[in-house]
């Protein structure tokens, strides 16, 4: 037998990032079609010790890759893993054995995943291999102007779902990492106890028990806290790790509205349109990564640069250690800290006046505030998180300026303080109509209370009245500068939504 004749079959390699499922994973099933597969997830240690990064992130992909390799292997495939960076844990493959092609998803990640994706393209045209990237949801690479995006993120959202692989010839003969524990690969961090499950099967019983039960009032529910746990679809960590697809999850949702619009019942047809509701965020979902797409900059600078000396970069430590810890003299700002400590998830308004706390109340830079709710948030998704926090901070140049006020925040979304008193149990004998401010107690109703201002619970560390009052003026300056204008509409041509029909 000829030495050429015992060299091992080349193989294809499917590089697992941010799209830890089986269905609708267009790198996957091609490949499977071609021959001898290799399903690789590389822990990357870069990105282990990235700012962004939290032991709960980690926990979370564990247990979906611990799924994702049972149900691979019931199709004769298997999941291999390595710790490396890259392209140097594909240079190491391809001498234990020739990859053929390179697949995986097109990926729009923090700072040091772009640069990555640059060194892995060099290093796959240096050798002569093939690297295919498919789109992973609706952003589009690239993309030379926003007219006409809409139309065509409807039309990437409408092509088939693509079904699992039915067999996978798996490469199963070389040695694997197994699966680290955050310990072992360094990862910081608490766990979340009060996380949602990760993995395939329980993002499907998420969607599928929202769309039949829970999103009956999710126009309604999705704004207050105490609702928004039950209320809203809960299914952000499952996208953002990609234990679903927005496709399947797109088209699982416009089926049921067209069920509920086909009912006589008038509650069927409040039903749709709630859901309707829940069927655009999807739509802004991709909105917001594409922005990270087309500028991967704004993960470290401000969009608009008119913005740029508005805040001073050096945090106030004493300031942001109180906002972290959720020791803020405000409840409703100190109890979303503390239930996302818990719980790694709250709504999308209170996620906004955190933001907004930060930015204006405190008046700190958004970078700081910004990766600590990255590493607080178990759905963290680079391409929302810094376009969102950017927004509600101000520096974007073309949304408007909302400064929450979180006094009005517990009035309006918690004013019997179910929610405030589960998180910050030192209110709990508070009178209702001194929960949104419990410094103006008096003093016998705070013994009362046991709840002694300064002592029990902080005095609140700004002054809502005028740091608001401060914040809108130079907001206000700002916007009026002509430099500013001149700026805003260039961002909104690159950046801005196209609200009109078709676009």
């Amino acid at each position: 037998m000829s030495r050429q004749s015992n060299r091992p079959q080349p193989m294809d390699v499917v590089w697992l990032k941010r799209d830890l499922r089986l269905r609708d994973h267009a790198p996957l099933l091609a490949a499977a079609d071609r021959g001898p597969v290799l399903c690789l997830y590389v822990y990357e240690p870069e990105l282990m010790a990235h700012e962004t990064t939290h032991a709960a992130h980690l926990a979370f992909v564990n247990a979906s890759l611990a799924e994702l390799d049972c149900a691979l292997r019931e199709r004769g495939g298997g999941l291999v893993t390595r710790i490396g960076n890259l392209p140097e844990v594909f240079d190491a493959l391809h001498a234990e054995r020739p990859i053929a092609r390179l697949w995986s998803h097109e990926e729009t990640g923090v700072g040091i995943t772009y640069a990555r994706d640059k060194r892995v393209k060099r290093w796959a045209r240096q050798r002569g291999i093939e690297w295919i990237e498919l789109p992973n949801h609706g952003v589009f690479r690239p993309l030379a102007s926003r007219d006409g995006w809409s139309a065509r993120w409807r039309r990437r959202m409408a092509e088939p779902v693509r079904p699992a692989p039915a067999r996978i010839e798996g490469v199963l003969d070389l040695p694997s990492a197994g699966i680290p524990s955050p310990a072992d690969l360094g990862v910081a961090g608490a766990p979340r106890p009060e996380a949602v499950a990760p993995g395939i099967a329980a993002g499907h019983a998420v969607l599928a028990d929202f769309l039949a039960q829970r999103s009956r009032g999710y126009q309604g529910d999705i704004s207050s806290p105490v609702t928004a746990w039950s209320g809203s679809s809960r299914l952000s960590p499952h996208l953002a790790w990609g234990n679903l697809s927005v496709r399947e999850v797109y088209q699982a949702t416009t089926a049921r509205i067209a069920r509920l619009k086909a009912m006589p019942e008038r509650d069927a047809r409040d039903w749709a349109r709630s859901l309707d509701s829940f069927a655009k965020r999807l739509h802004w979902h991709c909105h917001f990564i594409q922005k990270l797409e087309d500028q991967p900059d704004i993960e470290f600078r401000n969009l608009s640069r008119a913005c740029d000396g508005l805040r001073d970069e050096r945090p106030d430590a004493s300031l942001l250690e109180a906002w972290r810890a959720g020791q803020t003299g405000y409840p409703m700002v100190d109890a979303c800290m503390r239930a996302l400590a818990a719980g790694g998830w709250i709504n999308f308004r209170m996620r906004a006046m955190l933001m907004s706390f930060a930015s204006y109340h405190l008046w700190q830079h958004w970078r700081e505030p910004a990766l600590h709710l990255a590493r607080l948030f178990l759905d963290f998704e680079p391409g929302i998180h810094f376009s969102q926090v950017q927004m509600q901070s101000g520096t974007t140049g073309i949304n408007a300026v909302r400064i929450y006020s979180p006094v009005k925040q517990v009035r309006d979304h918690d004013p019997e303080g179910v929610f405030i008193r589960r998180w910050c149990p030192e209110l709990e004998l508070v009178p209702d109509d001194y929960l949104p401010r419990p410094e103006t107690m008096p003093p016998l109703m705070q013994q009362a209370a046991s709840c002694i201002i300064g002592r029990h619970y902080p005095a609140p560390i700004v002054d809502n009245g005028k740091a608001y009052f401060r914040a809108r003026q130079r907001m206000g300056a700002l916007r009026a500068r002509a430099d500013a204008r001149s700026e805003a509409r260039q961002i909104h041509y690159r950046h801005g939504s196209r609200k009109r029909p078709g676009a």
